[in-house]
């Protein structure tokens, strides 16, 4: 097991936010994992709600 799935392993959310969706948001999140992953130990997901079609953002520390 390399040290990447180590820490996927070890995801916990600190902060998730509900949104209208924008149809590039997934541009903005790669850019932010991009960036941010290695320096602060933080990653984001998003997901699109099925049910309103509204889009959720989440923040994980490892």
């Amino acid at each position: 097991m390399g040290n990447e799935d180590f820490k996927q392993d070890k995801l916990i959310p600190i902060a998730q936010r509900s949104f209208a969706s924008y149809e590039e948001m997934y541009r903005i999140v790669d850019f932010l994992n991009k960036t941010l992953k290695e320096k602060y130990n933080i990653m984001f997901g998003l997901t699109k709600n099925n049910k309103d079609g509204s889009m959720v953002i989440t923040i994980y520390e490892f």
